[in-house]
């Protein structure tokens, strides 16, 4: 169905379904912390922290400085956000006014969805899981995921904990256990599909806006002619932007032989530099903001302290993770993961130089704006005459 059909729709369908298990996770927190979890051998298990407060040395952990800030934390902060609130959000929204509501509530809202996530690896584990036949409680129950770094390593067993711990909450309220964990599935998935169909727009979005820096006032050069006028046009962006994604999806991961087992995984090729490069982008969406307040010679100083923070350690992080790229923890090298570092980490130099030769002479100098109508400045407005 063509997407003008189908989007809003199933987005309806897909933001209830995220609303209603997630407030089912909230009830059942609040029946298991007051009531306990759901019965084992006929005793409810009491709802505690079972993860420990304090651990200076978890085996074979990173140290937390770095790591720390290149976790996927989009509670916290996200560079990916700031390409869905600039590609995505602020062409959707009826008036201008209503960005900081949309923006600002929905990253409160993902805060709140990140402590419910704590509490179900912390918590909600503790509640019991079952392994080799046997029901763990308590901190046995926490351990048998979070034992050492290597045990809790890779995607699925991160997703996987998060969806024990949360099905337990609802198990709370007298789910049965396969409904609880279908529910939680489903809550997972429904984030995923969300991200997969944004991803793909923004990329649409990114490849237009390339290409169209080839086609300046109309010309086009001899030798782009054709992969410029094609990769412009809305449709060709998207079916880029597709297929890419389909042959990045249908490689096999760690050089092994492509079969069907294997087909759908060949994201997690890439899945090591996401936090880093992910919290760089969320430094360089600092940095374009910190020019715009700049220019209009706007307090900078709020964004300007967390722009070079968020600068400055995840490129340390990222530096620190080439070591493994290259082979030094005994494996072979990963040239792939070493050539895309090397190009982030060069690239966001070349962007950090460009802004501080620049920043000295941007004081002030404001883009250009619409046509005055009548000799003066109108902004629209909306149905309930806000200036927008």
């Amino acid at each position: 169905m063509p997407v003008w059909t189908l989007l809003q729709p199933r987005d309806y369908i897909n933001s209830h379904q995220l609303l209603t298990a997630l407030g089912l996770v909230v009830v059942g927190l609040f029946a298991a912390a007051i009531f306990g979890g759901a019965a084992v051998e006929g005793e409810r298990p009491p709802l505690e922290l079972v993860a420990p407060a304090i651990d200076l040395a978890p085996q074979g952990a990173p140290m937390i400085l770095p790591f720390l800030f290149v976790t996927i934390a989009c509670g916290a902060i996200s560079g990916f956000h700031c390409l869905v609130s600039s590609g995505t959000s602020s062409k959707q929204l009826k008036c201008e006014t209503d960005a900081q509501f949309v923006g600002y509530g929905s990253m409160l809202t993902e805060g709140f969805l990140a402590t419910l996530v704590i509490l179900a690896c912390c918590a909600g584990l503790g509640l019991g899981i079952e392994k080799d036949g046997t029901t763990l409680l308590g901190e046995a129950a926490w351990e048998s995921r979070y034992a050492s770094w290597g045990a809790a390593k890779g995607l699925g067993a991160k997703v996987g904990a998060y969806v024990d711990g949360s099905a337990n909450f609802l198990q709370a309220l007298g789910i049965s256990e396969g409904i609880a964990t279908a529910l939680m599935g489903v809550l997972v998935a429904s984030f995923a599909a969300t991200t997969l169909d944004t991803a793909c727009r923004l990329q649409r979005y990114v490849v237009q806006e390339l290409a169209g820096t080839f086609q300046r006032d109309g010309e086009r050069p001899g030798i782009l002619a054709v992969p410029a006028g094609v990769l412009s046009n809305k449709h060709g962006a998207t079916i880029f932007a597709i297929v890419l994604a389909g042959a990045m999806a249908a490689l096999p991961v760690g050089g092994a032989a492509w079969d069907w087992a294997s087909a759908g995984k060949g994201g997690l090729i890439l899945w090591p530099l996401f936090g880093a490069t992910n919290q760089l982008l969320a430094g360089l969406a600092f940095l374009v903001i910190s020019f715009w307040l700049w220019r209009r010679k706007l307090p900078v100083f709020f964004v300007a302290l967390p722009m070079v923070f968020m600068l400055i350690i995840p490129a340390w992080a990222l530096v620190s993770q080439l070591g493994g790229f290259f082979g030094s923890t005994g494996a072979e090298t990963n040239w792939l993961l070493v050539s895309v570092a090397l190009a982030t980490l060069v690239l966001e130099v070349w962007m950090v130089i460009e802004a501080v030769l620049l920043w000295p002479r941007a004081r002030g100098v404001l883009e250009d704006v619409l046509p005055p109508i009548d000799g003066k400045v109108v902004a629209p407005q909306d149905e309930g005459g806000r200036s927008c």
